[in-house]
């Protein structure tokens, strides 16, 4: 599916049946990667599970070719408005929402103006690695929570963008053994969701 943005046209793979969907997932990649990730195609597994209809999303500047992602703001703001597209696709149900990496930040910093119940973070880059200033991006998801939303964290052991405490999300899952990639861990990824989930639709 296309869509149109004032950023430029997104593409989203859905999956499910939107008729009797019981929640519609949205989930995007890094910011170099694709929604080809094994994270998110366990995500978007563990949804399909549950009964939800999944939209994968590669954001306008990944369709352009770009690797780094542009401003936060114009990201968001492509975000806004390819999430108001795809609500369509499954109208009345909760939204859930999440992305890995910088898809996990966009995902935080819009849960609000989207209206989305819950947010999946995987492999959330706490802080740029090997960071002199120890800057920290756990305000994103803070502000998540803060808007109502719930927030799962689901972070490798040896992530070198750091791990996001207890306290920074409703619930944090540390898969050992696991880098930033969280490419060999598919089904404690897809029984994380799939565990927690439930509980806040």
């Amino acid at each position: 599916m296309r869509i149109i943005t004032k950023g430029g046209a997104a593409q989203a793979e859905l999956d499910g049946d939107g008729a009797s969907a019981r929640f519609l997932l949205v989930l995007t990649h890094g910011a170099g990667g694709s929604v080809a990730a094994p994270d998110l195609l366990a995500a978007r597994d563990a949804g399909l599970q549950l009964g939800g209809t999944v939209a994968r999303v590669t954001q306008p500047y990944r369709v352009r070719g770009a690797r780094a992602p542009g401003s936060p703001g114009r990201q968001d703001g492509a975000w806004v408005e390819i999430v108001a597209a795809l609500r369509g696709l499954a109208p009345g149900v909760p939204l859930v929402q999440g992305g890995r990496s910088n898809g996990a930040r966009v995902a935080c910093r819009t849960v609000a103006a989207v209206g989305a119940r819950a947010v999946i973070a995987l492999a959330f880059p706490l802080q740029p690695p090997r960071s002199a200033s120890g800057a920290s991006r756990v305000a994103e998801l803070r502000a998540a929570r803060e808007s109502g939303a719930r927030v799962l964290v689901v972070n490798g052991d040896r992530d070198p963008f750091g791990i996001p405490g207890a306290q920074d999300a409703d619930r944090v899952v540390v898969v050992p053994g696991e880098t930033h990639a969280l490419k060999g861990h598919r089904a404690a990824i897809i029984a994380a969701i799939a565990e927690w989930l439930p509980a806040v639709l």
